[in-house]
């Protein structure tokens, strides 16, 4: 059972090196050559600059990965789930919805996936557009073919993405585990020519580097944020392999190889300061330079993959939260859960993207746009993070933010250091995550305006039926099965069907579907049935954030209740609204009129619900805002 237990960890370890650790995993392809070479405040190459900026290096990914989320922010997970939404629905526990503290925890929580979003289309950009710099090094004949070859590699990897990654999946860990061997190989050669540079474990350089260059030295620590970009994805990937496995991929293999290679990069420009070219390329011999571009592009591609999918799932996340309209989603495997795709937002970010790449051209003008996102989001992780302790593990409020004061002192540091890029392009991510989060805000504020027009009209179901049971109304064999929202009201849909065919079903089911903050609700959890007069009944089908809609197999379970419903036998009766917007409304006008305009392309609850087109019956009804 013990050799069992250690094969499935040593197997989702590896698979965590080929997921979780991309993004991080390919920082040293830019970090220090940003802060000595970039356009934006480089550094001078000293020895003591050099030592101290290393000594931030080493201590910000011990102190904000490895003590931060690797030790404490994985602690706030959801039933084994992490993430900015899975934090979010932490930190939401049994508030009052209507509660200013309630909305603040919603606001911060949806600008955090707004955010993220940002980093994910930054991400490919500038990890992609680093690795083929490397062909500059090689010989500058590359040059006028980077971008080209750059945006090739990005169209091919984002119209491979409706086929799924479980056919090249496992790849991914074995490659990554060459990878960071590599790091660790050339920046050991490199430390043993030069070992002085190991003298950057002191923290004392560190300080004295952002003491003795206070203005530099700030300006120096938005470049330096780049080595911990992807340290997010620690926390949000913990559902797919559980925590053990990335604390024993970072601790084991990652972290040490990231560090060699950091400090490698250092001894190779104490040696040699005209390496600030591209220090990371520089650190290999002629002969394997060709080679390294191949892997560190393919590292990148594993890199984006992660990030895409992450899009992907955080997307699924909100829409089951009701933050998004419906959109099309695609499983590309049949034996992961997690395997989605999503064509609308792949084609978004993938122009999104490409925009970026030729807008800004290089990985350098790329880096001043990248830390904003990533710092942004850290710091709302740590007040999420602080409202999780005070609910859920009865920490005392002063408690719980001195325990996070050290984080956010240091995730702020990094996010106004970044905040001075904001011309030079860290206005990318912040314009991006502003627009992301206006339509989340603008979705959810619609929904529950459109929700109060309809229960202002609506009928009790007990009252209606107790009036239609001595009408004499006309019942005709089958079931009708009609979606709502409310299962204590009358659908409209069923009025309109009364009022139009003048029958009713045999057997008449009201259908609601409820959204809880956990991942996933087991199929026992699945249903609540409820019988009523008439033949009628009430069936409440309940789905975590994660779980995958399918309203005919939750129907299914409906027999064990002493419901049975035969779905060829079964008609599903929908709403369809026509919204109209209002002037002086409880919405602004122009949100009312992004909202109808989000509503009217949002995708239908047919294909979203995986209910048979073919049983499917649509009433119209307009509706004033």
């Amino acid at each position: 059972m013990q050799v069992t237990d250690n094969k499935r960890l040593a197997t989702l370890t590896l698979a965590a090196l080929g997921i979780v650790y991309g993004d991080i995993g390919t920082s040293p392809l830019y970090a220090i050559k940003e802060v000595f070479g970039s356009t934006h405040h480089p550094v001078p190459i000293t020895p003591d600059n050099v030592l101290g900026v290393l000594s931030l290096f080493l201590w910000s990914l011990l102190i904000v990965v490895t003590l931060k989320y690797v030790s404490f922010i994985m602690r706030a997970n959801n039933k084994g789930e992490g993430g900015i939404i899975a934090l979010m629905t932490l930190a939401l526990h049994n508030g009052d919805p209507a509660s200013r503290r309630q909305k603040l925890l919603i606001a911060l929580g949806l600008f955090g996936a707004a955010l993220f979003y940002g980093d994910g289309v930054i991400t490919p950009a500038i990890s992609l557009l680093s690795a083929v710099e490397g062909l500059e090094i090689i010989t500058p004949a590359f040059k006028p073919y980077v971008l080209p070859i750059t945006l090739s590699i990005l169209i091919g990897l984002f119209f491979f993405q409706r086929r799924g990654t479980a056919s090249v999946g496992a790849l991914f860990g074995p490659i990554m585990v060459l990878w960071f061997a590599v790091l660790a190989s050339f920046g050991a050669l490199a430390i043993i020519e030069h070992p002085a540079v190991l003298a950057a474990v002191n923290p004392v350089y560190g300080f004295n580097f952002l003491l003795g260059n206070s203005a530099l030295g700030f300006f120096a620590l938005g470049a330096v944020v780049l080595c911990i970009t992807g340290a997010e994805a620690l926390y949000a990937d913990m559902g797919h392999f559980g925590a053990r496995p990335i604390q024993y991929a970072w601790l084991g293999y990652v972290l040490p190889a990231l560090l060699i290679n950091y400090f490698g990069q250092g001894a190779l420009l104490l040696a040699d300061p005209t390496a600030v070219e591209n220090p990371f390329y520089l650190l290999a011999p002629d002969w394997a330079r060709y080679p390294l571009v191949i892997l560190a592009t393919v590292a990148t591609i594993i890199a984006s993959q992660a990030v895409i999918s992450g899009a992907f799932s955080i997307t699924q996340q909100a829409i089951q939260l009701g933050y998004t309209p419906r959109l099309e989603i695609q499983h590309t495997s049949d034996r992961e859960i997690g395997q989605i795709y999503l064509p609308a937002i792949n084609w978004l970010l993938l122009i999104a993207i490409i925009g970026l790449v030729v807008g800004f051209g290089s990985s350098s003008n790329l880096a001043a746009a990248y830390g904003i996102a990533v710092t942004g989001t850290m710091l709302i992780t740590n007040l999420l993070a602080i409202a999780v302790a005070v609910r859920l593990w009865s920490w005392s409020p002063w408690r719980a933010v001195l325990g996070a004061l050290p984080f956010i002192v240091i995730d702020l540091g990094f996010f106004l250091a970044n905040s001075v890029k904001i011309p030079d392009g860290g206005w990318f991510p912040l314009a991006f995550g502003l627009g992301v989060f206006i339509l989340l805000t603008t979705w959810k504020r619609g929904r529950e305006l459109l929700h109060d027009r309809l229960a202002a009209d609506a009928l009790q179901l007990k009252s209606f039926i107790a009036d239609i049971a001595g009408s004499g109304i006309e019942r005709v064999p089958g079931t009708a099965i009609f979606l709502t929202p409310d299962p204590a009201a009358v659908p409209h849909a069923l009025l309109h069907s009364l009022k139009h065919f003048k029958t009713l079903h045999e057997q008449v089911v009201i259908l609601s579907v409820s959204v809880f903050d956990v991942p996933y609700v087991p199929d026992i959890d699945r249903v609540e049935v409820r019988k009523l007069d008439g033949n009628f009944a009430q069936v409440v089908v309940q789905y975590g954030y994660k779980d995958e809609p399918d309203i005919p197999a939750a129907l299914a379970l409906c027999a064990e209740a002493g419901l049975p419903i035969e779905m060829m036998d079964a008609s599903f009766f929908l709403g369809r609204e026509t919204l109209i917007p209002k002037l002086k409304s409880e919405m602004a006008y122009w949100r009312e009129l992004l909202f109808v305009a989000m509503f009217r392309n949002a995708g239908s609850a047919t294909a979203y619900f995986r209910i048979p087109s073919n049983r499917v019956v649509e009433l119209g009804a307009q509706i004033v805002l």
